[in-house]
């Protein structure tokens, strides 16, 4: 599993990084970025529980005490990222969401220096800073251009509440598999969500539609593509790799973020860009380096 949580966890993030795609879909239809992302969230959490239902019901028994580990994961992150991101898209392009979002591998890499113990090795630092800058490049957010100051408060709380994933989904992991997070975890965020969300409001939005079965269609790929697929594929991950070196890994989204902006809404796209581009990928080689000293990534 350890060969292998790289791809999980790469994979995982080039399916996060179609999530703008999506949204922008979705808001065509009027339905706003709190809407789309509980629809997101509430799809998959149905999604996971017929899976775990067809793998074995056992999966879906969990220690009553433990609940309040899924309402971290479910609710403080799940739904707190999904709901501040989409809305960062809204405000800003997918690059500049995708750009705030990963200042998460910092935020992850100093929550497990605290709580991990874990060692800020010269490998991971340098990956670390490759990826960063990386995302600067990519998103071009260091060549000027004006930024709604509202877009960048949820785009700085969207990356807490993604690196928090990281950090709650170790802990939980070591008491449940990777299916039975996911779906408490979705479960979770899909009845936080249903609090805000106003569903009478989605009905009305889809019997209205002139195409509800082409929003239902779209409703059920946004949450396989961007919601079941990436969120099993990184809890897989998360389970034979280190949070803070998972978090680095998944910086492959800003960069399919970004070539989604361009080849879908026609965004920019520079030799900057494509420089970024170079050092995400570099960071991602640099930290899968096998070490001499045999150190866990």
């Amino acid at each position: 599993m350890k060969r292998t949580a790289p791809a999980f966890i790469l994979a995982a993030g080039s399916l996060w990084g179609t999530m703008g795609i999506f949204v922008r879909r979705l808001e065509a239809y009027h339905f706003t970025s709190l809407q789309v992302a509980s629809l997101r969230i509430i799809g998959g959490g149905v999604i996971f529980l017929l899976i775990a239902s067809v793998m074995d019901w056992k999966l879906l028994k969990i220690r009553p005490r433990d609940i309040l580990w899924f309402l971290g994961t479910g609710i403080a992150s799940i739904l707190l990222f999904t709901v501040c991101y989409f809305r960062t898209i809204s405000m800003a392009s997918l690059s500049v969401a995708a750009i705030l979002l990963y200042t998460a591998p910092i935020m992850v890499m100093l929550m497990s220096l605290v709580l991990f113990h874990e060692k800020l090795t010269k490998k991971k630092a340098a990956a670390l800073l490759m990826a960063f800058a990386g995302c600067i490049l990519v998103t071009g957010t260091g060549g000027g251009g004006h930024t709604p100051a509202a877009a960048v408060v949820f785009g700085l709380i969207s990356a807490f509440g993604y690196g928090l994933y990281s950090i709650l989904g170790t802990f939980v992991l070591r008491r449940y598999p990777p299916v039975t997070v996911t779906t408490f975890s979705f479960l979770c965020g899909g009845i936080g969500a249903l609090a805000f969300c106003d569903p009478a409001d989605i009905f009305r939005k889809i019997q209205s539609a002139d195409h509800p079965g082409e929003i239902l269609i779209l409703i059920l790929l946004t949450a396989i593509v961007t919601a079941v697929l990436p969120y099993l594929f990184y809890t897989i991950g998360l389970s034979s790799v280190r949070a803070s070196s998972a978090s680095i890994m998944a910086s492959v989204e800003p960069v399919v973020a970004t070539f989604a902006g361009c080849i879908v809404f026609g965004e920019a796209l520079t030799p900057l860009s494509l420089a970024g581009v170079a050092l995400v990928v570099g960071a991602i080689v640099t930290l899968n380096i096998p070490s001499k000293t045999h150190e866990d990534p």
